[in-house]
């Protein structure tokens, strides 16, 4: 990663989409440190210009071992990595144990969106987040996941804060990411940045519904690593 000062930080937010407000840390917290579970760039993108713009020493920690085929979970990955060089923001790129998430996930297959397998799926998701949080001497992390408007924030928060009680001193930042117009610059930033368009949520039953749906409605199927805001790449295939 390149290496980034705060004036190199700051000079990027100037120059491209100025933040005039700062965000302020829950009071008992008295680190500016704040580890951010990743679910992908253009989710995270405002969440990561906010917190620089506000002077906290961010880290974004990548762990979504639901993304499948493994193809779209490097692509998501890569493009995260590279906005986070971008920023000079320190990137750690946690296991892909992709077995454990099917276990976690089992009898849970037709589970519709917003019920009990993405529970389970966020529950491993941010537990894993919180135990590195609590062995790297972080007080506080949160997730871009609530910034999506088609995610129910009171089920991620409640899984957030329930990891966070499995070590003292730690808190889930329960804070609302779509607040301040954060859910439109998310697509703005993200239009900016070229970031890869993933056209479902993640998991391998996600992809089959979407792609039943499609189906459904006379649409193509989704055709994995094509797909960015701004331009369509043609496959040579």
């Amino acid at each position: 990663m390149a290496n980034f000062t705060k004036k190199n930080q700051q000079d990027l937010l100037d120059n491209e989409s100025p933040y005039t407000y700062n965000l302020n840390l829950p009071d008992h917290v008295k680190s500016n440190k704040v580890l951010l579970h990743s679910c992908c760039a253009p989710c995270a993108g405002d969440l990561m210009k906010r917190m620089i713009a506000s002077n906290i020493d961010l880290t974004i920690f990548f762990y979504n071992p639901n993304i499948h085929p493994k193809k779209e979970y490097e692509i998501r990955k890569n493009e995260n990595i590279r906005y986070a060089q971008k920023l000079g923001i320190k990137f750690i790129d946690a296991d892909y144990d992709v077995q454990n998430w099917f276990s976690r996930a089992k009898g849970l297959e037709h589970s519709p969106e917003r019920g009990e397998r993405c529970t389970k799926c966020f529950d491993m998701r941010f537990e894993r987040t919180a135990l590195y949080a609590h062995e790297n001497g972080f007080e506080i992390f949160t997730s871009s996941l609530g910034i999506s408007r088609w995610k129910n924030m009171e089920q991620i928060n409640d899984c957030g804060i329930r990891s966070s009680k499995n070590y003292p001193n730690l808190t889930y930042w329960t804070y609302n990411w779509r607040k301040a117009d954060g859910a439109k610059r998310m697509y703005d930033i993200a239009k900016e940045e070229n970031f890869y368009k993933q056209e479902y949520c993640g998991c391998i039953y996600s992809l089959r519904d979407t792609n039943a749906w499609r189906v459904k409605n006379n649409r193509e199927e989704i055709k994995i690593g094509e797909e960015f805001y701004e331009k369509k790449l043609i496959s040579n295939n």
